[in-house]
């Protein structure tokens, strides 16, 4: 049964239905929304601190990257296809080795690092099942940035995660080779 939901960015309201095919997801690209198994996820607004700690990220992470030529970085609102799922992470990385030739849609690939960071709407048992979904997909390495705590999870396996703290730093691994970052950088 389709709901009503009301864009905060616009006066008029979209009537959204609750289920659709990937491929209409696809076709439709809805804003404020992710598609998990065949149900469309409302993604909630983000609050101003959400979109600091993003940006910090982002930030330190282009730096490196295009410093070096790795790759590209993607911010909130770039589609990531995972299996039976369509996901906006909040930052991505995708190697250039691993680019898709065709940018001009959202991405048919899962990035090779996830970044998500949580939000006060957020649970904790979505957010472990959306960075295992990322990895079960492809993705090399997840970042779960949690503002209360301050704290990264890194991620790089089902059974391999390690709680950094703030006075911890962060290291790319090998998926983005040669970055650091001291985890209280990220919430300055």
């Amino acid at each position: 049964m389709p709901h009503s939901q009301t864009n905060p960015e616009s006066i008029q309201d979209i009537s959204v239905p609750d289920t659709m095919s990937l491929e209409e997801f696809l076709e439709n690209d809805l804003e404020g929304y992710e598609y998990v198994k065949g149900e469309l996820v409302p993604m909630p607004p983000t609050s101003m601190e959400h979109g600091e700690i993003s940006s910090n990220v982002s930030l330190h992470l282009s730096l490196h990257v295009f410093e070096h030529r790795l790759g590209r970085l993607y911010t909130a609102g770039t589609t990531f296809h995972l299996g039976d799922r369509v996901v906006k992470p909040d930052v991505a990385f995708v190697s250039t080795e691993r680019l898709p030739e065709d940018r001009s849609k959202g991405s048919p690939i899962p990035p090779d690092l996830a970044v998500e960071v949580v939000s006060p709407s957020d649970k904790h048992y979505d957010v472990t099942e959306k960075a295992l979904a990322y990895l079960r997909s492809g993705t090399r390495l997840v970042w779960v940035v949690e503002p209360v705590a301050k704290t990264v999870m890194v991620y790089r396996s089902e059974t391999d995660s390690t709680v950094l703290n703030y006075e911890d730093t962060l290291t790319g691994e090998d998926v983005v080779e040669g970055f650091t970052c001291p985890v209280a950088q990220l919430f300055e």
